[in-house]
Order: C-alpha cells, then sequence, then structure tokens
C-alpha cells in the first residue's frame, strides 16, 4: 500500500519528487495523463507504483488516493502561454482536477496535501520581494487557475478538516524538465540551444528577472511541508524559491561560460501574460518549514547542463 501519491508524476517536479521519495524506500504511487509528462521519465521509478489517469476524472481520482497518507499534487498544464491559448483546457486540469483529487483525499482519509502552487498568483505588482500576505493579483489564466486551488485547499483545510500545504513555486529549473516544447522553461530552452549552438530568443528586452529555483530545493520544500506540523501550517500558503533574482540577460551570460556557447542572442516582443520581475521572500517557509534553499543559482544550471549534456549522448 502506497504512503504517498504523486500527481504528475511523469512530469519534471513530480518525477524529481517521486524519485527522492522512492530513494529513500517509501511506498509511492504516481498518476499521469502524459499530457505533459514523458513516460521516459518514469525509468529509474520502477520500485513506484504508477497509474495512468487523468485527475479530470473522479473516479481515477478515487483510486490513486486508497490507501494513501501524503498526496504531492503536481500534476497542472504548466503554461502561461498555453492558457492564454486554451484558458478551459487550463482550468479542467488545474481546478477541476484538483478539486476531484481534494474529495477523493477526503473520502479515502488522506492526512496531508502537498499543493504545487505558483508565484504567477502575484501578478506584476511593483513590489519586490513579493511576501504572502500581499493580495493576488493574476494575470494569465494559468496564475488564476493556479490561485483558485489555492483557495480550494484553504477551504478543505477549513470546512473538512483536511491538512493542505501551498507552496508557491518561483521559476523551477533543472534535470527532467522538457527543453523541446513551445512552453518550455525558459532556462530549459536555454541549455538545449545554447548546448547545441544555436542561438537563444530573449522575449523582451532581457532585463525581465526571475527567482530561479533549483529543482532539488523544490523537492527539499515538498519533502519538508509532509511533516511540518499541522497547527503550523494547514491551510497556510508560503513561498519555495532562493530569495535571488537575476535577469535573462545576466543568466545567458552565466550560461556562456557553462556551455561554451560564443553567439549571439536573440530578441522577440514580450509574450501576452509574462510578468516583468519576480523574487520571493523566502522568510515564512524558513519559520514553518525550516526550509532554506541548498543549491545556489549557479551550481543548479552547472548541473542542469551536465544533464542536458549527457542526455544529448
Amino acid at each position: 500500500m502506497a504512503k504517498y501519491l504523486v500527481t504528475g508524476a511523469a512530469g519534471f517536479i513530480g518525477r524529481s519528487i517521486a524519485a527522492s521519495l522512492v530513494a529513500r524506500g517509501d511506498a509511492v504511487r504516481g498518476v499521469d495523463n502524459f499530457a505533459t509528462g514523458k513516460r521516459e521519465n518514469l525509468l529509474g521509478l520502477e520500485a513506484m507504483e504508477f497509474v495512468e489517469g487523468d485527475l479530470a476524472d473522479l473516479d481515477v481520482c478515487r483510486a490513486v488516493c486508497a490507501g494513501v497518507e501524503v498526496i504531492f499534487h503536481e500534476a497542472a498544464l504548466p503554461s502561461v502561454p498555453r492558457s492564454v491559448l486554451d484558458p478551459i483546457g487550463s482550468n479542467v486540469a488545474c481546478v477541476d482536477a484538483t478539486v476531484n483529487l481534494l474529495w477523493a483525499a477526503k473520502e479515502a482519509g488522506v492526512r496531508r496535501v502537498v499543493y504545487a502552487a505558483s508565484s504567477s498568483a502575484y501578478g506584476d505588482t511593483p513590489t519586490l520581494p513579493k511576501h504572502e500576505q500581499m493580495l493576488p493579483n493574476p494575470i494569465s489564466p494559468y496564475a488564476v487557475a493556479k490561485l483558485t486551488g489555492e483557495y480550494y485547499m484553504r477551504s478543505f483545510a477549513r470546512v473538512y478538516g483536511l491538512e493542505t500545504v501551498s507552496l508557491r513555486y518561483f521559476n523551477v529549473f533543472g534535470p527532467y524538465q522538457d527543453p523541446a516544447s513551445q512552453y518550455s522553461g525558459v532556462l530549459a530552452v536555454f541549455c538545449r540551444k545554447m548546448l547545441a549552438g544555436e542561438q537563444p530568443t530573449i522575449y523582451g528586452d532581457g532585463e525581465t528577472s526571475r527567482d530561479f529555483t533549483f529543482i532539488q530545493n523544490t523537492v527539499e520544500g515538498n519533502l519538508l511541508a509532509a511533516e511540518a506540523p499541522a497547527g503550523l501550517v494547514s491551510g497556510r500558503v508560503m513561498n519555495v524559491a532562493t530569495g535571488v533574482r537575476i535577469t535573462l540577460n545576466e543568466v545567458v551570460e552565466v550560461l556562456r561560460g557553462i556551455t561554451g556557447y560564443a553567439g549571439p542572442v536573440a530578441y522577440a516582443p514580450e509574450r501576452a501574460g509574462d510578468i516583468k520581475h519576480s523574487l520571493a521572500d523566502i522568510t515564512l517557509a524558513g519559520e514553518l518549514l525550516g526550509y532554506a534553499p541548498s543549491v545556489t543559482l549557479e551550481e543548479g544550471l552547472r548541473r542542469t547542463v551536465e544533464w542536458y549534456r549527457r542526455s544529448r549522448e
């Protein structure tokens, strides 16, 4: 019987959490519909029980929640541009699926759900760093959908007593992030292109800044959130990031040194729904979870580039 359920287990973040649990020797169940997840990401996770299914189907949610103690809910359609083109699909994957999962978790007696929330909930307010007491101001349909999930987490904690913790991620990157999709994270795209000697494209003037967070930091935040005292964290929202920001122009220069790319950079118009600057205040996660990022941006970029380099061989 699985102790942990990881939704989106064939995706970038879900796979990384599942791998850490399996490495600890925990009993893990994963679920994915492969809308964005990849079957090859399950290699090395043979010890994990895996279910192919869509969380938009309540019966699937009931099946995967049975006997589980803790859920890491990573499944979504994680893309602002995709949500702009298909807000209905984004809502189904991020809202309908989350409500189904919460209801099934309540029915099954699950102890806690740790939810992959998003820094996009803050919107483009000029205040930096972003802290959890700020009023949300989502721009894209994706941001609205992820924020709605937060509200459902809080509601289920208050109304049904289901322990929930929402972690707002800030631009997570690292191994297993798909660099080939048009909706891929910018660092995954940069790494792939620059390793191949291809020209990377920056949307905007390159002065857009982000709090890029290496995947190991995100995984550690999730594992801490699963075990923190309920009285401290249930129903709460907190940032999981590094508390340091860097512009896209600066990132490209760092990656030049790691990849050896010496060519030019292309610039294109800014994309609809994107925000200009993002930086997390991680004080609350430090206080409630004992969270502190263990991997710096540059070290994370080195590890990521090396993984993409090996995966091309």
